[in-house]
């Protein structure tokens, strides 16, 4: 009997088309290595996996296609490897790299026939949500959190996409407690991550997201010596790459400003004054031990040896942004970003955030501890990856069909009446900003074209748009009425490349457009010509209006009795099986007499009726 002969009777003629299609799989995790394994055993021909990060000790537990052989190997090619024998005439391809590369870009996208998200982060999952909704490819996205899971089909102008509801703001912390009083090791790690690394490779303080100004409106003094202190450390930059510079830093930070806090006698009233750390004497402690290269990340380290880590990643890190200022074009700032997969991030991090914890009589952290809580990163259930990624399949299958009716919104909850529960997709947010949008693709001549030929070639002569809009990139405003003087840059200048995403916004009062996203093509050989306009649009498009908002119907009374329960949903134009019914019937109840009873009708998809 052939081997794929019991898929064949249970999927029918769909089983071809799953054999012939050509699917993307971004993420080599927890649900990565169940939903690979689940795609090859169910008959798909081709499958693409990428995935940027190497195989940890930590995911042993979980990532079922890696064994201990195989730690700090890359997960996609592992996984490839592993994998294939589950399914040896299947065509598979592994990228260790990360999906925000400039090579996977809209058009390679556009190859597959559908794309898996399982990832693990949530601006690689806008990333993906994004090219998939230029590309116009289906995108099956998934997650889980400890028990429970959830799956969700994304397809452009039917479906809700990724950004359509907003997502939980990550938590931040007031920059006093931060910089002054730290007392958890969450504390320590926050300062280190978002102040310490942005400060000496990155942007300052002032924009980070995890720092909360609401709260020091009380504190203006100790926020104007947390601004000189700043100051201080971006002088110390200027020295990077010298071999006093990892003094320099360490003496600034563990000792001269622990000192200015100790003198502050009133904040330490109540709790512990903090006492700075001795350079020569961590020098001397910490002059036999190598810099630290162990997969056991879990140990937590000695004083001495987060010295070391200190001194080895403050190096690591300086040489990596000297070349990249050296290879980046003029304009532009190259940074370093803290990045959980990120080893010497990572190690800088870790180390860091120790030093400043044994200062303040906190307790350190292991680097595996750090990468959880620096990382924002929930442990995972294996069980709960697992039915995550049956549920994935069984949604693709609905895709491949082209079935979008019955394809669902799936959530696993542990603490629900159900393990299982679904609900149908529900139609784009008409003021979503990443899929309520036009799109449309320019071309560019790198060598000539500027703001001000786009702004006023393409967008006013040829799309019609007025005085008042404005056009950005993902490193924020390159135009609006209020900032011209980026008209004459070029575009190249600015960071705009091949594949890169312009966002125009119109800001008339008067029943604005929909958001324009331009997504730009550099062609490989430009060969410039004085005739030839150096911005055009690939094709002319049709801008739509924004929907004017309309205010909900107020229920007319009927006999002098307000409409309630099911006749409120019929009134109103709805089935018994729409969502909305469900929650008119509850209201009803709660604010009824309480004479009807609830009544279940399961023949009708389980909708909750009144019975009048």
């Amino acid at each position: 009997m052939a081997r794929d002969a019991y898929l064949k009777r249970s999927l029918g003629t769909l089983s071809r088309r799953i054999k012939e299609s050509r699917v993307l799989l971004v993420g080599a995790g927890g649900i990565g290595c169940e939903l690979f394994k689940n795609l090859l055993l169910s008959g798909f021909g081709e499958i693409h996996i990428i995935d940027l990060d190497t195989i940890d000790l930590s995911n042993l537990n979980r990532q079922f296609l890696f064994r201990y052989e195989h730690i700090k190997k890359p997960k996609a090619l592992v996984a490839k490897e592993v994998a294939h024998k589950f399914q040896p005439s299947a065509k598979l391809e592994a990228y260790h790299a990360n999906i925000k590369d400039s090579q996977f870009n809209v058009d390679w996208f556009a190859t597959f026939d559908l794309v898996f998200n399982a990832l693990d982060n949530l601006d690689a999952r806008r990333h993906v949500n994004r090219m998939c909704l230029a590309a116009n490819v289906p995108l099956i996205e998934s997650g889980t959190t400890g028990f429970n899971g959830q799956v969700q089909v994304i397809k452009k102008n039917q479906t809700e996409c990724y950004d359509c509801n907003s997502k939980e703001v990550p938590k931040t912390f007031p920059v006093c407690t931060i910089r002054s009083t730290p007392s958890q090791p969450i504390h320590c790690i926050v300062w280190a991550k978002s102040y310490l690394l942005p400060e000496l490779f990155g942007t300052s303080e002032d924009e980070s997201e995890e720092f909360d100004h609401s709260a020091d409106a009380d504190n203006a003094a100790e926020i104007a010596n947390l601004r000189k202190e700043a100051q201080a450390l971006k002088a110390i930059r200027e020295s990077m790459g010298s071999p006093e510079f990892y003094q320099k830093v360490f003496e600034k930070v563990f000792k001269e400003d622990i000192e200015r806090l100790r003198g502050m006698e009133d904040m330490w009233k109540t709790r512990t004054a903090p006492q700075p750390l001795d350079f020569e004497k961590l020098q001397q402690e910490s002059s036999s031990i190598e810099p630290i290269v162990s997969v056991n990340d879990q140990k937590v380290w000695s004083l001495a040896e987060d010295f070391v880590v200190f001194k080895d990643s403050l190096g690591r890190l300086s040489r990596r942004l000297k070349t990249l200022q050296e290879t980046t074009k003029d304009g532009l700032k190259p940074i370093l970003i803290f990045d959980k997969d990120d080893v010497d991030t990572l190690d800088f991090v870790t180390a860091s955030a120790n030093l400043r914890a044994t200062i303040f009589g906190i307790e350190p952290k292991s680097k595996f501890d750090t990468k959880q809580m620096a990382g924002n990163i929930i442990p995972a259930i294996a069980t709960t990856n697992a039915m995550t990624a049956g549920l994935c399949v069984l949604q693709a299958f609905k895709v491949l069909k082209n079935d979008f009716q019955n394809a669902k919104m799936v959530f696993l909850e542990r603490s629900g009446a159900r393990a299982v529960n679904s609900d149908s997709l529900k139609p784009p947010n008409p003021s979503c900003p990443v899929c309520s949008v036009a799109t449309a693709r320019i071309r560019i001549d790198p060598e000539r074209a500027t703001v001000n030929d786009l702004v006023q070639d393409v967008l006013r002569l040829q799309l019609g748009y007025g005085e008042e809009f404005s056009l950005s990139n993902e490193l924020g405003t390159i135009y609006d009425p209020d900032l011209e003087d980026n008209l004459p840059k070029k575009l190249s200048d600015l960071g705009i490349k091949n594949e890169s995403f312009l966002t125009v916004v119109d800001e008339e009062d008067e029943q604005p457009r929909v958001n324009l996203e331009l997504v730009v093509l550099v062609p490989e050989k430009p060969e410039p010509s004085e005739a030839e306009k150096p911005v055009s649009l690939e094709k002319m498009i049709n801008i739509p209006r924004k929907p004017k908002e309309r205010e909900p119907p107020v229920p007319e009374p009927v006999n002098g009795a307000a409409v309630t329960g099911k006749r409120k949903a019929e009134e109103a134009g709805l089935t018994d099986g729409d969502e909305r019914v469900k929650r008119i019937a509850s209201a009803s109840v709660a604010e009824g007499d309480g004479e009807h009873p609830i009544v279940l009708n399961e023949a009708d998809g389980g909708a909750i009726l009144i019975d009048d």
